[in-house]
């Protein structure tokens, strides 16, 4: 059986008073009436890392990073490796989401080795993967998926695996309001669990699947409920602790 898992990416917002009294509004809620096996993680900015890091410490909830270097040392400027968020307490980061790969133009090549080198470091590479809207109203969705998956993925070893979320976020649905239906967010689910099994074997059977794209409290419960979707990648609603919260208890619901 695999656990339901739901993490809060945060993105470039935040800082240090608010951050301060939504992290301790989301470990006491969590204190108080624990969701059970529900693994839950929080992914603040690079620079608030640290003191939410402490703030997280004896409590249910991880912490993790938004992004990391491919590269583990040297001249490069801003980045930040696998090592030094391993340093800080971090024990998943986000890897290949949909604004890095369009913003900043990383391409299979960068998040496939950002993959490996969060592995290799002991952290929980969290690998996105998805569509936009003119390559689902082409068609092309599964298509698109696939290759994103399999070219972070072609590399890694058994054991490598079973430390490997994906998470599929549509690139249409993210921030916009819209959200695949629980139909179509499982049929592509159930297309990366088949290809994860193809490529791994049965350990990929294992491996949690997040859907991302505008989940709130009111559409998660049906979203989890599908037998492909193992939790949730969540933006905004991970900003106010009620509602994330309230996700949380819906994937222990649906757990």
């Amino acid at each position: 059986m695999r656990n339901a898992l739901v993490i809060g990416n945060w993105k470039m917002n935040g800082e240090t008073a608010a951050n301060h009294t939504l992290v301790a509004s989301l470990v006491e809620s969590l204190e108080v009436s624990p969701v059970g096996s529900v693994e839950v993680g929080i992914c603040p900015p690079a620079v608030y890392l640290h003191s939410v890091g402490l703030q997280l410490e004896g409590s249910v909830v991880s912490l993790g990073a938004q992004n990391l270097s491919e590269h583990n040392a040297g001249a490069y400027t801003g980045e930040v490796s696998a090592a030094m968020l391993r340093d800080v307490g971090c024990h998943m980061v986000i890897v290949g989401h949909s604004e890095r790969r369009s913003l900043y133009h990383e391409d299979d090549e960068q998040v496939a080795a950002k993959t490996l080198a969060a592995l290799r470091a002991g952290l929980k590479p969290v690998l996105c993967v998805g569509e936009t809207l003119a390559q689902r109203e082409s068609g092309e969705a599964l298509d698109v998926v696939a290759r994103q998956l399999c070219a972070a993925v072609s590399g890694l070893e058994a054991d490598e695996f079973e430390r490997l979320v994906v998470a599929y976020e549509p690139v249409w649905a993210i921030g916009t309001g819209k959200t695949a239906s629980p139909e179509q967010a499982q049929e592509v689910h159930a297309h990366i669990r088949t290809v994860l099994v193809r490529v791994a074997g049965v350990v990929g059977q294992n491996v949690q699947l997040l859907y991302g794209g505008s989940v709130n409290a009111d559409n998660a419960a049906e979203l989890f409920a599908k037998p492909d979707i193992d939790g949730g990648l969540i933006g905004g609603a991970s900003l106010k602790a009620n509602d994330f919260i309230a996700i949380c208890r819906a994937a222990a619901v649906a757990g």
